[in-house]
């Protein structure tokens, strides 16, 4: 029997937990996604670890792998496990969790920025880099904790066995802890990036005002691989490719040390995410023995922070604040005109970008959030900037009135199955149920459809970028075993109530096991 064959046939025990029949939401004609999605992550698989894609990203890369491992799990919860230990293990000492880990076996010239590039074991040496693995020095989106907490919900008994929560808390607690004491730039609590590539919406365009303020690398100091395995007319340009260049190789001159850098952006997805993660790890610690109140205090405290911070009434969604808008670090500059209004806390030289984009909805998978942010946040999903359920079925990128919207190139506008799995989350935590099941069908009707793109046209469908994706293929796996939401619901637009019960954790319950298995 080849390896596809293993993974996609049960023993009796578990056939309930991985393939339940059809029903409402798992039609019949769909009962293949299941086996086609398996064999998009057997081809990516490594032996350690997943890559995105075999040609265009041959590495593994960190928040690829959380979204993998949450599919994998319907398919070996033990090689979910080890995807997550895998990355792990390239954990630096300060905390940080790179964004690339580099696989040696892979030619040097197969992708770039390449290991003799970030030169991690020398320029990273003070921030305690791995000495036998190679890797770059930025991060990405921590959603490391929420996956860890799923995957070990798809067989507890596999992981307890394992010890498999017990070894990574400690890393993922220490990654946490890196973000919320060395990222906090702008002295409020929220984390910032201090790289395009590290918020994982490389091009968007809310990146434009910032990263007009860099000076470009110079076009032949570098070679861009990905131009070999994908359409110039749907990745960054080469002006946009010389400021990311420009921006890492100053932070690994610098040593990696955070605080100095030109570009520093409080994202409203990135932090959404650290305390989705916040409120896993609180789960991961009571599994364990330990009490969880600390860490879903901190989610709470988090999410007020963040509303305080970055929500903007009149936009009806979460926006970016740059705090580098006035220049240095010390400079004093204009300051957004968030909620707060004239009582918004204001950092020097820091403002509110005016770019909507999908980082500013992805909050809505936060169980603590104000109801009527909530529901300002579907009004927009639905309105004629995003328009989800209308003129698109997936969510763009990108506003689709924006002037800055490309449906084709990477993250200006068009739509990635990620975010798609992240806001049907959101919608089914608030209640949702019918928008977060049309949003399903759409995940799973797409990545069926385009082969597991890695994104596509939010009007048309048509696939771009890479096919054979994993997290496409992956995230579509945990979608098609995601069981029915039964609960009524609820009216966020006309309720009075201003925030869900702290009882009730959505997203981040226990009954998220992957499948139907206890």
């Amino acid at each position: 029997m080849d390896r596809t064959a293993q993974l996609t046939a049960r023993s009796t025990p578990y056939e309930t937990a991985y393939d339940p029949p059809a029903t409402a939401t798992t039609p019949a004609t769909t009962t293949s996604l299941h086996t086609r999605a398996a064999r998009v992550l057997e081809a990516n698989w490594t032996g350690a670890s997943t890559v995105p894609s075999r040609d265009l990203y041959p590495h593994q890369w960190s928040w690829d792998s959380a979204f993998i491992a949450i599919g994998l799990r319907h398919v070996s919860p033990r090689r979910a496990q080890t995807e997550l230990e895998t990355l792990l293990a390239a954990q630096w000492g300060d905390g940080r969790v790179p964004h690339i880990v580099f696989n040696p076996s892979v030619p040097l010239d197969a992708y770039f920025p390449s290991p003799d590039f970030w030169r991690s074991s020398t320029a990273g040496r003070t921030a305690g880099t791995p000495g036998t693995l190679q890797t770059s020095g930025i991060v990405q989106p921590p959603v490391h904790a929420l996956a860890a907490w799923l995957v070990h919900r798809a067989d507890p008994e596999l992981s307890r066995a394992r010890g498999f929560l017990a070894r990574v808390h400690p890393r993922l607690a220490a990654w946490h802890r890196y973000l919320l004491h060395r990222r906090d730039l702008g002295g409020a609590g929220l984390v910032s990036v201090v790289h395009p590539w590290e918020q994982g919406m490389d091009n968007s365009p809310c990146w434009d005002a910032p990263l007009a303020r860099i000076t470009p690398a110079p076009a032949r100091s570098f070679r861009r691989a990905d131009l070999d395995h994908g359409a110039a007319e749907d990745r960054p340009t080469d002006l946009d490719y010389g400021r990311y260049v420009r921006l890492a190789a100053d932070y690994r001159d610098a040593g990696y040390a955070d605080g100095g850098g030109e570009f520093a952006v409080e994202d409203p997805a990135f932090n959404a995410l650290l305390i989705a993660s916040e409120y896993a790890l609180a789960r991961i610690a009571e599994e364990l023995g330990a009490t969880g109140s600390a860490r879903r205090a901190r989610a709470q405290r988090l999410t007020a922070t963040l509303v305080e911070r970055l929500w903007d009434a009149e936009a009806g969604m979460f926006l970016c604040r740059d705090l580098r808008a006035g220049g240095t670090p010390s400079g004093h500059g204009a300051s957004g005109s968030g909620a707060g209004g004239e009582d918004e806390p204001r950092v020097p030289g820091s403002r509110l970008l005016p770019e909507r984009a999908v980082s500013g909805l992805v909050p809505l998978i936060l169980p603590g959030l104000p109801r009527d942010i909530a529901a300002a946040l579907v009004r927009t999903l639905r309105g004629p900037h995003f328009s989800v359920g209308d003129r698109t079925r997936l969510v763009p990128s990108y506003d689709l009135l924006g002037e800055a919207f490309d449906p084709h190139r990477y993250w200006r506008g068009p739509a990635w199955f990620n975010t798609g799995w992240l806001l049907e989350r959101g919608l089914r935590t608030h209640g949702e149920t019918a928008a977060a099941e049309a949003l399903r069908r759409a995940v799973l009707d797409l990545a069926d459809a385009t082969d597991f793109a890695e994104y596509v046209d939010p009007y048309t469908g048509a696939p771009c970028g890479a096919t054979g994706f994993g997290w496409t293929a992956a995230l579509a796996l945990d979608l098609y075993h995601r069981p029915a939401v039964r609960h009524a619901r609820q009216h966020l637009d006309k309720s009075t109530q201003r925030v869900v019960p702290p009882t009730d954790t959505g997203t981040f319950d226990r009954s998220d096991r992957g499948g139907h298995r206890g």
